[in-house]
């Protein structure tokens, strides 16, 4: 939440003693306030402090009010401008007005109009400081918040911008880890709901009779220990959202009556009698399989239909493995600013196990890697060194090239790029630095296999291209 702060007031005025009476006026209702007497003493100011409101005379030396006006307005476009004009110049001030200038005062000055004037200024400069704020907030939020390289997830960013306008309730799958509470807080953050609540509630960590007090709260004596009436997540939610993490988890009784908010917009605090309305959108995730829950009747038929009226599946991490280096970068960033370290990348060895390995915990262990790399980096990269073992023992297996004795070196050469390849995502030139090879070796293979494909070319060709790099391959096989 912003905090409004007492706003700054620079006055600008070359007679002395309405100046004096100007500021002694702001200083009566404990207004910070600056002075001077000419308009490029203002714009130095301006440079050096934070002012909020200027109060300027339309003529002063040197530079007159609507040239400062002009300028000051280059300087912070938040900035408000009083003008403090004499009857002759009324008409040059209502073009400082469209100028920019958010009001004018006549002289001589009176106390409520000056107060009423420099109170109202600050209001609408408030305003609009909330609302870039609001803004910025939301920028960061939702859609764009989410980080992926990927078909798949393109997609879904898709579908959520498609369902966060409605009202209708969604149900988030997938594997743990792959990032289905993000997902939720995109939903809500594109939704017009963004300005209120988004409560979340982990089913799976409590257990029933703590559950359904959390959800729909209770009334006092209650049970024992509830020495007072309590609201519950679905109140607390009013006008929002309410997440249900791992709603596979809850119990035949609190299905029941979760399916009757579904249905009717209504619950009873536990001990209660009133009915309580419920303006709240509902998004539920859960690892389960839910369809099979039902079918093994340990999940109600009815609330799931109630639940799944739109399904976000997100793919594990290895059905998505281009998303795996952005990912990467963006958790390196994010824990190295935590950590106030100046960890610029990964190394060529360190990224390729990353995007080697298949990530069982899916973004959450890719997440708890990096945290964890982060704080054993002293330098710039990241080195393999500091990556989880699984990690790089999985890379290492997947690296390593077998073959019977007796294997042409032509073969094994080919094996050895191809593989690379396929590790590097295509990249030759990272392919080539890790063989130890030019370049040029990589698109010579590449065209010779594309020449093998079509039938042309001769067995020549290829021994040459082959004995050009058999030096480099060797020690590396």
């Amino acid at each position: 939440m912003t905090i409004r702060k007492t706003p700054t007031i620079l006055v600008v005025e070359d007679d002395i003693e309405n100046r004096t009476a100007i500021v002694k006026v702001l200083e009566s209702v404990e207004y910070k306030v600056l002075e001077t007497d000419n308009g490029q003493q203002a714009l130095d100011i301006l440079n050096e402090e934070n002012v909020d409101i200027v109060v300027t005379d339309l003529r002063l030396p040197v530079m007159d009010g609507v040239e400062l006006l002009k300028r000051a307005k280059t300087l912070e476009q938040d900035i408000e401008i009083i003008m403090i004009t004499g009857h002759g110049t009324v008409e040059i001030a209502v073009e400082a007005i469209k100028e920019g200038a958010y009001d004018f005062i006549t002289k001589p000055v009176k106390k409520a109009q000056l107060l009423r004037a420099v109170e109202k200024a600050a209001e609408k400069q408030y305003l609009s400081r909330e609302n870039r704020e609001l803004r910025q907030q939301l920028n960061q939020s939702g859609v764009r918040r989410l980080v992926y390289a990927s078909t798949e997830m393109r997609n879904i960013a898709r579908m959520v911008e498609q369902v966060a306008p409605s009202t209708a309730t969604v149900l988030i799958t997938g594997e743990s880890g792959t990032g289905k509470e993000v997902i939720a807080d995109a939903i809500h953050a594109a939704s017009p709901r963004r300005l209120k609540p988004l409560i979340k509630v982990s089913c799976a960590a409590l257990p029933d009779t703590l559950l359904e007090s959390e959800l729909f709260g209770y009334e006092k004596g209650a049970f024992t220990g509830a020495n007072a009436r309590k609201e519950g997540r679905f109140e607390l939610a009013n006008g929002g959202t309410l997440f249900l993490d791992e709603v596979g988890e809850i119990s035949p009784a609190i299905q029941v009556k979760l399916l009757r908010v579904l249905q009717d917009g209504k619950f009873e605090r536990l001990g209660g009698t009133r009915t309580i309305d419920a303006d709240v959108r509902i998004l539920a995730a859960t690892n389960k399989e839910l369809h099979k829950e039902v079918e093994e009747k340990r999940f109600r038929e009815d609330l799931f239909y109630r639940l799944n009226v739109i399904n976000v599946r997100i793919p594990s991490l290895r059905e998505r493995k281009e998303d795996v280096q952005l990912l990467a970068m963006h958790f390196l960033k994010l824990y190295s600013d935590k950590n106030n370290k100046a960890i610029e990348s990964f190394t060529e060895e360190a990224m390729l196990a990353l995007t080697s390995y298949d990530w069982p915990g899916n973004v959450r262990e890719l997440e708890n890697a990096i945290e964890r790399a982060v704080v054993f980096t002293n330098g710039k990269q990241i080195p393999l060194s500091v990556l989880p073992q699984n990690v790089s023992a999985f890379a290492e297996s997947r690296h390593s090239l077998t073959f019977k004795i007796g294997t042409p070196l032509r073969e094994l050469e080919r094996n050895a790029i191809d593989i690379t390849l396929h590790h590097t995502r295509g990249d030759k030139n990272m392919a080539a630095r890790l063989l130890g090879i030019a370049t040029r070796t990589i698109y010579r293979h590449l065209e010779r296999q594309g020449n093998e494909d079509h039938g042309i070319g001769t067995e020549d060709d290829a021994s040459t291209a082959a004995n050009e790099s058999d030096t480099n391959l060797q020690s590396r096989i």
